[in-house]
């Protein structure tokens, strides 16, 4: 079963809390789960921020508008009740519960026009952003807002790792390989950009085009195959790299490719006593953002939350 968006969680929320005198977060979140069957994997599922739960931001959020809507009222921290509205409404309500069922209350409408929240940025096509008045409905199966950010970061990186594959597939293949010690090094292999690849682009270097030490010491080394190449490497490209590797007694090595490895090629490194790493196109491009490599900084956003703790001796 897929996690049920916050809107579909709203009216489960009210039906939990009526049936007590008051209800915890802490206890709401495994009980909802429970009541749609999720799986742990699906419990734990987190947004792109990788911070927060799927799952327990969705009841966060049908917990919030209800409490907008005067239905829930809060009773301490971490801790809300039903009101005699959200008893009303229970029994009035549709099935499922919706933003725009919630607009008939007054408080609620007071939220949104306060929070402008009938409105979103929408882009033309040509980069430009517009806002444009929606229903309540029409948010994207009812996405937090924590979810319309999440999404569009995924979507903004997506597009800069396509756009970052398709530039390492027009430079040269020296500047390739000073792509691949970039990220390296960024990741904190080599020491200093200046002396930590060795051997890079050597002929007859019998299938490596370049040594990196592993920490700053040298106290062990990586031996490199990096490739700007638009066929798929199989399996043969591989066992070539590893015949170079025991020619060295090297135990470590790392393909990285602007292609991809097909499956055989990927089984047979996994089957190999030395370990070899593959890095296909898609990947070293998610490596060079996480790295600030090839890539910088246009706008950044703080997202910050109530911090209860503070007013906990209050």
């Amino acid at each position: 079963m897929a996690i049920p968006d916050f809107q579909t969680l709203m009216r489960p929320v009210l039906e939990f809390a009526v049936a007590a005198d008051e209800r915890a977060m802490k206890e709401t979140h495994p009980a909802l789960a429970d009541l749609f069957n999720l799986t742990e994997e699906e419990r734990d599922q987190l947004l792109p921020s990788g911070r927060v739960r799927l799952f327990h931001n969705r009841v966060t959020w049908a917990v919030t508008h209800l409490k907008k809507a005067g239905m829930l009222e809060p009773r301490r921290r971490g801790v809300y009740a039903i009101t005699e509205k959200g008893r009303m409404a229970l029994k009035q309500a549709p099935e499922r519960v919706t933003l725009n069922y919630l607009m008939q209350f007054e408080d609620y409408r007071e939220f949104r026009n306060k929070s402008n929240l009938p409105e979103t940025n929408t882009f033309d096509g040509c980069g430009s952003q517009s806002s444009s008045p929606i229903k309540p409905d029409e948010q994207d199966e009812g996405q937090t807002p924590e979810e319309v950010l999440g999404s569009a970061w995924t979507a903004i990186r997506d597009n800069l790792e396509t756009d970052l594959l398709d530039q390492m597939k027009q430079v040269s293949p020296s500047f390739f390989e000073q792509v691949v010690v970039d990220v390296l090094v960024a990741m904190g292999y080599g020491g200093e950009r200046s002396d930590a690849a060795r051997s890079v682009g050597q002929s007859g270097d019998g299938g490596i085009d370049g040594i990196i030490d592993e920490d700053p010491l040298g106290l062990d080394v990586i031996y490199l195959q990096a490739k700007r190449w638009e066929n798929v490497v199989g399996r043969p490209e591989i066992q070539k790299f590893a015949g170079a590797l025991q020619g060295r007694r090297a135990k470590k090595g790392v393909f990285i490719t602007t292609s991809h490895f097909t499956r055989e090629a990927r089984a047979y490194a996994d089957m190999l006593e030395n370990r070899i790493i593959l890095i296909d196109g898609r990947k070293l491009a998610r490596l060079m953002i996480d790295h600030d490599v090839g890539v910088s900084p246009v706008e950044q956003y703080v997202i910050k939350r109530l911090d209860t703790d503070y007013f906990a001796g209050e």
